[in-house]
C-alpha cells in the first residue's frame, strides 16, 4: 500500500526537517570529472606557489574572501557579519605579509570588536549566532590562510607549500581510491556516510610517501624530514574534511557553492588545506 503524502516525505529527511545529503561529498564523485576538476585547480595553484609574492597573497585573498562567502551563505539564518569578516579576514593576510605570528594574533584580536560593531549595526542585527558564524569564519579561514602566507614566506617556502599540497592531494586520492576498493568499516557514518578506516590508512599512507618522495629529492629538507611533515599532512588533511562536513550537515546542504560546478564551491576544494597549512607550518618550525 503506498504511504500517505506526509510519510513518504518524511521518510526523505532527517530528524532536523533537512533533507540528508545523497553520498558522503566528495567520496560520491566519479574519478575521472575528479581528476578534470583537480588538473587545472592544481595548476593554478602550483603558479601561484611559484610566482609567490604579490600573486600569491592576491591568489589566497581571492580564495578566501569566495570561502567566506559560501559560509556566511550556509548560515545565512544566523545573519553573519559579512562586511567584518571580509574586512578582517584581509586584514589577516596584511599582518601575516608584514608581520609574523604576533602580529596574526593582533590583528585577529583586532576582529573582535570590528564584527561586534558591525554585527550591532547591520540591519536586523545579528546578535550571538552572527557573532558565532564570523569569528568561526576568521579562524577556520582567516588564519588558515594567513598561515599558508607564513608558510610561503619561510626559507624554502614554495617548496613547502608544494609539499603540503602534494601532501594533501595525494593523500585525499589513496583515501577515495583505497575506501572503494578496500573500505568496509565507516570511518564518521555521521558526518561524511561514505569515508571508511581502510580509505584512511591507505590515505595516510600515501600522504606521508608522496612527501617523503619530495623530501628525498630535496637536500634542505631529507627523507627523515619529509616523512615526519608527511605524515602530520597526512594526518591533518581528514579531520580538515570532516570538520567542513560537520558544518555542512548542520546546515542541510551537499556542497558549499558552485564555483567548481557539479564538484561544489571553494571550501569543497580547500577544507583539507584549512588544516594542512597550519599542520604544515607549525611542524616544519619543530623541525628546524
Amino acid at each position: 500500500m503506498p504511504q500517505p503524502r506526509r510519510q513518504r516525505r518524511d521518510a526523505g529527511t532527517s530528524a532536523g526537517g533537512r533533507r540528508p545529503r545523497r553520498g558522503g561529498g566528495r567520496g560520491g564523485s566519479d574519478l575521472g570529472n575528479r581528476v578534470i576538476v583537480a588538473i587545472p585547480a592544481l595548476a593554478v595553484a602550483l603558479a601561484m606557489v611559484a610566482l609567490g609574492g604579490t600573486v600569491f597573497l592576491a591568489g589566497i585573498g581571492v580564495l578566501g574572501l569566495i570561502c567566506l562567502h559560501e559560509l556566511f551563505s550556509m548560515f545565512e539564518r544566523a545573519r553573519p557579519a559579512r562586511l567584518a569578516g571580509f574586512v578582517g579576514f584581509l586584514g589577516l593576510l596584511a599582518a601575516a605579509s608584514l608581520g609574523d605570528r604576533e602580529t596574526i594574533l593582533l590583528a585577529f584580536m583586532a576582529c573582535l570588536p570590528i564584527v561586534f560593531f558591525v554585527a550591532a549595526n547591520q540591519a536586523g542585527g545579528a546578535g550571538a549566532p552572527g557573532i558565532s558564524v564570523t569569528v568561526l569564519g576568521l579562524a577556520w579561514i582567516g588564519l588558515a590562510l594567513a598561515h599558508a602566507v607564513l608558510l610561503r614566506d619561510l626559507d624554502h617556502g614554495g617548496g613547502l607549500v608544494f609539499a603540503v599540497l602534494l601532501g594533501t592531494f595525494v593523500g585525499d586520492t589513496g583515501a577515495y581510491l583505497g575506501g572503494r576498493a578496500f573500505g568496509q568499516r565507516k570511518l564518521a557514518p555521521a558526518i561524511s556516510p561514505n569515508k571508511t578506516i581502510e580509505g584512511l590508512a591507505i590515505g595516510v599512507v600515501a600522504g606521508t610517501a608522496a612527501v617523503w618522495w619530495a623530501g628525498l629529492s630535496q637536500e634542505w629538507m631529507g627523507g627523515s624530514k619529509g616523512a615526519i611533515l608527511g605524515v602530520s599532512i597526512a594526518l591533518a588533511a581528514p579531520i580538515g574534511d570532516l570538520f567542513e562536513s560537520y558544518l555542512k550537515r548542520d546546515a542541510g546542504t551537499k556542497d558549499t557553492g558552485t564555483l567548481f560546478g557539479a564538484h561544489g564551491g571553494a571550501l569543497d576544494r580547500l577544507d583539507a588545506i584549512l588544516f594542512t597549512a597550519v599542520t604544515g607550518y607549525y611542524v616544519w618550525l619543530a623541525l628546524t
